[in-house]
């Protein structure tokens, strides 16, 4: 498996990130998908949603009463991306967002809340600074596995496959 995002759009994740530190940020990657390859062609970032209903609704979840530690995407925006992605003939390939002060690697939370079809970007802000970005998508235990990083879509000439 593997997903191409362009060195730009990372780069626009970072600064999402680092702006909503101390909060969780969040957003959807839209594009194409051909079997285990996905192409990141548009990012959509979004408002982190969480709030007291939020944690009412995932009350039987860890630390579910901060936006600190969780997110969610308001269901009007994901309505919207999908009419967009549907209008262009991509797709939503998956869902960003950060770990304030946390390694990139999805919690349970994460896992327990993951769509199969999607894939989940993390990256790690530490003191307000993004670092390491990773990515990941669950197999058919339900248990993550890494998905390998390519940002030679945007004229890298190494092609390396990169953990931003």
């Amino acid at each position: 498996m593997m997903i191409y995002i362009s060195s730009q759009q990372l780069q626009e994740l970072h600064r999402h990130g680092e702006m909503a530190y101390p909060r969780e940020c969040c957003g959807l990657l839209l594009g194409t998908c051909e079997g285990e390859q996905a192409r990141v062609t548009e990012v959509w970032p979004a408002e982190n949603a969480w709030d007291e209903e939020s944690a009412v609704q995932f009350e039987d979840v860890e630390d579910s009463t901060t936006s600190e530690r969780r997110y969610t995407i308001a269901p009007e925006l994901m309505l919207a991306a999908q009419k967009t992605a549907r209008d262009r003939r991509w797709q939503i390939l998956g869902i960003y967002h950060s770990h304030p002060n946390h390694e990139a690697i999805p919690s349970e939370c994460d896992r327990q809340w993951a769509w199969p079809e999607y894939y989940y970007l993390i990256m790690a802000v530490r003191d307000g600074q993004a670092g390491d970005s990773r990515c990941w998508r669950l197999d058919e235990r339900r248990q993550f596995q890494e998905v390998l990083i390519d940002r030679s879509i945007d004229g890298s000439i190494d092609g390396s496959i990169a953990r931003a």
